[in-house]
């Protein structure tokens, strides 16, 4: 009779999880990068003028953070084929990874939103009307003064918010996505369902180093673009 719990599982998954774990970079990769882009989009309408702008972001905002990301990504997965057949379109063969990169990347924008326009708006107005006083273009005056000092204070927001995209991507599974933990799912089923929890503290080591790695490489990075304004406070 197999032991109800032997550490041998654990280390002997490894092997089998490691490389799906490119299928969770790419998926998390693609999401964070169009994420981003979108995500400036939003915040630039946050910050504009036009209330009906501001009004519609903040709505897509509230919406978006409201939403649970498993119920998102049904509504995504089910909801855009279903959409795309009333213009004649067939969305039912894309790969699965499409779907989980439009809802992770649609979430992922709502929170780069508000990373984006609370590090703006943390900046002295001030300073950038004094850059294009003493002869800067505004763009010079955004990429040297505001835009640096913006990043240091985005950088520990953004670092979360990419570990907790990297944890909610776990749900990718559900819909039938062979990532890491798609490949967790499919040994523990291939095993009779036993165990299973040795695979999943495998599968937790995995994340809890990710995400340690993440929150390090962040924390060393707001130190580095933070020399130039400490060196400027201290003068």
């Amino acid at each position: 009779m197999d032991k109800y719990f032997d550490v041998s599982y654990i280390w002997n998954s490894f092997p089998a999880l490691l490389p799906f774990l490119k299928v969770t970079f790419l998926v998390a990769g693609l999401s964070i990068i169009f994420g981003i882009f979108f995500g400036f989009v939003l915040a630039a309408m946050k910050l504009s003028k036009s209330k009906v702008a501001q009004r519609l972001a903040n709505f897509y905002t509230t919406i978006l953070r409201c939403t649970p990301s498993i119920v998102l990504l049904f509504l995504v997965y089910y909801g855009l084929p279903a959409l795309a057949e009333n213009i004649g379109l067939n969305l039912h063969n894309l790969n699965t990874a499409v779907f989980v990169v439009i809802t992770f990347t649609l979430q992922f924008a709502a929170i780069m939103s508000e990373v984006i326009r609370s590090a703006y708006e943390s900046i002295e107005k001030g300073q950038f009307e004094a850059a294009v006083s003493v002869g800067l273009s505004p763009f010079q005056a955004y990429r040297r003064i505001i835009f640096p000092q913006a990043l240091v204070v985005a950088l520990p927001n953004f670092g979360n918010g990419m570990i907790a995209l990297l944890q909610e991507g776990s749900l990718a599974y559900t819909i039938g996505l062979i990532d890491v933990v798609g490949k967790a799912n499919l040994i523990i089923a291939a095993n009779y369902n036993t165990h299973a929890l040795e695979i999943f503290i495998s599968l937790a080591v995995i994340y809890w180093t990710l995400s340690i790695v993440i929150e390090k490489g962040f924390s060393k990075l707001e130190k580095i673009f933070s020399k130039g304004k400490q060196s400027i406070n201290a003068t």
